[in-house]
């Protein structure tokens, strides 16, 4: 470890905030040394506020039909190969018995950009489940959608809502997706999220075609901004019927890197270990958690459809039942001195 580096790990460890020309010196003198040092400041702050507890998000992936075409994605509209489904509500509502089965007291529907799924249809599926499920917390990830329809979804009871803003550079936002999307409005989705009083999440990919060290520096200043409850970051992976194919995916170790950081930044934020985590590398979720995430989201969608819902090559768990999900997660976050907790794992405070 350089001595730059360990000076500038611990004003991020005391302070919590850095400037730009920091960031980008943290992350090009990088060590393995230092990463480590960076990881046991992570797990102090998390712990201070966490313990050990890991919080389980019950994901499921409801449609996987998408009006938006960006290049890196295996559900853009353009994918003529991809088998597509949408999860009727009777559906859904089923999925949220089994989790609740298995201690789930967060559900996070998320899926393509579908206009089939209208703020009307969308109300009412968020309002039956919270109607079934009082105690638990309703997440959508659902993308970019109009301020009213936020409100509409709000008001009918969903809690958070997760939107990766995937780049907060304006040039490298083009690069990766088409002209009809903006990293404007991306941005003005997630503030309005926040204003309407959502738990929002906001996130970028580690690795995209094109991405550079001053790019990462501009995502972890927007998220210094934003200030939101919910980071979500994980590789870069490829998907072979996209623009991307033959792009190399996004590493561990720089992944790793930044969740360390993202945790000293925002002490608070709920910090997810990420199914692409788990996709690069066999013990990459654990490592997320060991380098201060506190959240990991299996799957509760039906087996059915988990092979359709591909955003990337090699998706794990696609072939596993929700109780084996739960089952192999709990051992392996016990194996590294954490539990899972049933419980809706709000961000404190809010």
């Amino acid at each position: 470890m350089n001595t730059q580096e360990k000076i500038l790990i611990d004003r991020l460890a005391a302070e919590h905030t850095l400037e730009g020309p920091e960031l980008l010196a943290l992350l090009e003198n990088r060590t393995p040394e230092g990463a480590e040092y960076l990881f046991e400041q992570a797990r102090k702050v998390r712990h201070a506020i966490y313990g050990h507890d890991v919080y389980l998000r019950g994901l499921i992936e409801f449609t996987n039909y998408c009006k938006n075409d960006c290049y890196y994605c295996g559900i853009r509209n353009s994918n003529r190969k991809a088998e597509r489904y949408r999860l009727t509500k009777e559906q859904i509502l089923e999925c949220c018995t089994q989790g609740y089965e298995l201690g789930f007291r967060t559900f996070v529907l998320q899926g393509g950009e579908d206009p089939f799924f209208t703020d009307q249809k969308m109300a009412d599926i968020v309002s039956a489940i919270k109607e079934a499920y009082p105690d638990c917390a309703v997440t959508l990830s659902i993308g970019e959608r109009s301020r009213a329809s936020y409100r509409i979804l709000r008001e009918a009871g969903a809690d958070r809502y997760l939107l990766r803003h995937e780049t907060a550079n304006a040039d490298h936002y083009a690069k990766l997706h088409p002209p009809s999307l903006s990293l404007e409005n991306r941005k003005k989705c997630l503030w309005d999220l926040k204003e309407l009083g959502y738990q929002v999440g906001c996130g970028f990919m580690v690795g995209s075609p094109y991405q550079t060290n001053r790019h990462l520096v501009d995502d972890l200043l927007f998220i210094q901004e934003l200030k939101p409850h919910m980071v979500g970051i994980g590789p870069f992976i490829p998907h072979s019927q996209t623009p991307f194919a033959a792009q190399p995916a996004g590493t561990l170790e720089l992944t790793l890197y930044l969740l360390g950081i993202i945790r000293l930044l925002l002490p608070k934020v709920l910090l997810p270990a990420t199914t692409a985590l788990g996709t690069i590398h066999p013990t990459g979720r654990e490592a997320g958690i060991l380098a201060g995430a506190n959240v990991v989201m299996p799957n509760l969608s039906p087996v059915s459809v988990r092979r359709k819902y591909m955003l990337y090559d090699n998706k794990i768990c696609t072939g596993d039942e929700a109780a084996e999900c739960r089952c192999c997660l709990t051992g392996r976050m016990n194996r590294i001195g954490y539990n899972l907790v049933v419980s809706r794992g709000d961000y404190p405070n809010q």
